[in-house]
């Protein structure tokens, strides 16, 4: 064993010197004293959300359910996006349509998936979200329907992610909350965006594109589709 192994192990027994042998994690009441539920109007957490992701460097766009497809095919030629990962479930009606000739969609199935190099050499990929925190300009998937597996999100170099303004709350601890059941019940893994993929290295020179997407585009869609 290493010696900062041992060095860490050691402050752990000192620290749990005091602790009853009997005693377990749900034996003592934790306060919460920080804020649990947000206080700002519907509107509000909504403008706020999209001021936040836009200090992420990603591109945020409000648009109506009725122009949402027309958007993301506009969104594709801007970005030149010509191969486009379409996760199981993602709406149909939302996708480019046959005139958009240069947008070749590759659909990600649960019986037959697409290899990481069919990804790596896509130009992007389009997703729904579970959830999004005005807080931090975060947007959540849990896999479900048209999010799709963790990996799509991963290896294209863009992602345009659609998120309802419903679907937006305000705080983390709401965001928390949400899905506490399914992490209870060891449900699918959840993804956590806050902008594009981005790091620093020593010299702190941002370095963009390293986990992730470098380039993410938020479309939040209001109203209901005729």
């Amino acid at each position: 064993m290493s010696e900062a192994k041992e060095a860490i192990l050691e402050k752990i027994r000192n620290a749990l010197d005091e602790v009853p042998r009997q005693e377990r994690p749900g034996d003592i009441d934790v306060p919460r004293h920080y804020r649990q539920k947000g206080n700002r109007g519907a509107g509000e957490v909504v403008a706020l959300f999209a001021e936040r992701v836009g200090e992420y460097k990603a591109t945020v766009q409000k648009v109506s359910v009725d122009a949402l497809a027309e958007v993301i095919a506009e969104s594709c030629r801007r970005e030149e996006v010509e191969k486009l990962v379409v996760p199981e479930g993602f709406p149909g009606e939302w996708l480019p349509g046959d005139e958009d000739d240069n947008v070749r969609l590759l659909h990600d199935e649960p019986g037959e998936p697409l290899s990481h190099r069919e990804l790596d050499d896509s130009d992007g990929v389009v997703t729904t979200c579970a959830l999004g925190v005005a807080q931090t300009g975060t947007l959540i998937l849990d896999a479900g329907a048209g999010q799709g597996r963790r990996v799509l999100t991963l290896l294209p170099d863009y992602h345009l992610c659609i998120i309802k303004e419903e679907q937006i709350v305000e705080l983390v601890s709401e965001g928390f909350a949400h899905f506490d059941q399914p992490v209870r019940e060891d449900g699918p893994p959840i993804t956590f965006i806050s902008g594009p993929s981005a790091t620093s290295d020593i010299e702190l020179s941002r370095v963009e594109g390293v986990h992730g997407p470098r380039r993410l585009e938020v479309l939040i869609v209001h109203g209901q589709s005729n």
